[in-house]
This record gives C-alpha cells, sequence and structure tokens, in this order.
C-alpha cells in the first residue's frame, strides 16, 4: 500500500466523493471481501461488490488474495494508498502564484499551498515507484501576536532569517545537488478554548 494517491482525473475524484465508496475504502484498510464489508457496512453484498469492482477498475482497490469459499472465489482486497488527496487542478487549473501580485493575500498562500500539495503529491508517487522515501522538511507552531505591528516585525525578521540561510547553503552547481522548494506560510487560527 502506498501512503498518498494524488487524484488527478475530475472524473476520479467525482466517483470517490460517492459517500458508499468513501466507507468501502474506509473499510479496506484491512483487506476484507465484498461479503465481510457488507456486513460490516449493512448493505447488500451485490452492491457492494458493484462499488468494489469499480474502485479496482480505476486502481483505487487491488486484489490480495482469492480463497475458495462453498464452491466459490472469494476476492480479498484492500485499497492500494493510505489516503487519497485530491489535486488543486481537479475542479479548475491550478491557482498560480506566479499570477498572484499580493504576496500577503490569503489567495497567495492558498495557491502556494495547492501547488505543493500537487508537487509533493507527484514526487511522493515516483518516489515509492522507485522504493525510496521521499525527504522533506516540514514544521508546525503557533504563535499568538500581540498586535499588528509585531506581526510585521515577526514576518520581517523570519523572511530576513530565511533568505541570510538560503544564501548560506545554495549551490547553483554542485553535480549531486538537488533543488528544494521552500514555503513558508502564516494564518490566522480560531482560538482554542482553553480549560479552566
Amino acid at each position: 500500500m502506498t501512503t498518498v494517491h494524488l487524484v488527478n482525473d475530475p472524473r476520479q475524484a467525482a466517483m470517490l466523493a460517492a459517500p458508499l465508496r468513501q466507507r468501502i475504502l474506509e473499510a479496506l484498510a484491512e483487506p476484507g471481501s465484498a461479503s465481510t464489508m457488507a456486513r460490516t457496512l449493512g448493505l447488500a453484498r451485490q452492491k457492494v461488490a458493484y462499488h468494489v469492482r469499480q474502485l479496482e477498475e480505476h486502481g483505487f482497490v487491488q486484489l490480495v488474495r482469492e480463497e475458495q469459499r462453498r464452491g466459490c472465489k472469494e476476492r480479498i482486497v484492500r485499497r492500494t494508498a493510505q489516503y487519497l488527496v485530491a489535486s488543486p487542478s481537479v475542479l479548475a487549473p491550478g491557482m498560480d502564484p506566479r499570477k498572484l501580485k499580493d504576496k500577503f493575500s490569503s489567495s497567495y498562500l492558498i495557491a502556494l499551498a495547492s501547488r505543493m500539495a500537487q508537487e509533493v503529491g507527484e514526487a511522493q508517487a515516483i518516489a515509492e515507484k522507485a522504493g525510496k522515501r521521499l525527504p522533506t522538511l516540514s514544521t508546525d507552531l503557533e504563535i499568538r501576536l500581540r498586535s499588528p505591528r509585531q506581526r510585521e516585525a515577526f514576518a520581517g525578521e523570519l523572511l530576513e532569517a530565511i533568505t541570510r540561510l538560503a544564501a548560506k547553503y545554495h549551490d547553483e552547481t554542485h553535480p549531486d545537488g538537488r533543488t528544494y522548494r521552500v514555503v513558508v506560510g502564516a494564518h490566522p487560527i480560531r482560538p482554542t478554548r482553553r480549560k479552566p
């Protein structure tokens, strides 16, 4: 089972949007048959089997083994990926951050996040096919800033630090070098309620 499957085809995304298919995929984290899933989901076996075949034809479910039961073969299947991620281009052409002028807008941050999901999903699929890990770096933190002035000061220092680090480590000419895209973003979040 791969970790992430990036869904690029709008028809496949529409097929996966059906709640029953989502429930079947969730149940197939562990191998199972149409019969066992039908019992788990409380549905007719034929209905579940139809949807399992559709998911298998599109590569979201794969055969694990066949077992002989009561004179017929029962197909044991499981989903092919732990997570399904819809590509930003599924609904429309993806947002291109280069076309947005306001680098401090929420639209620009969404465009960066969309491009990152697309690029990392594609790179993850290539790495898994090659049997390798995809080297990435990420962190996530929350910071509470007192005022817009503090926010501007923090942003200025952060950008300065990143620019300094990039200049220190960037090597355009090394033959074994690998290019990485660094994305830094910040957005307001709903405050979490403090426990009494």
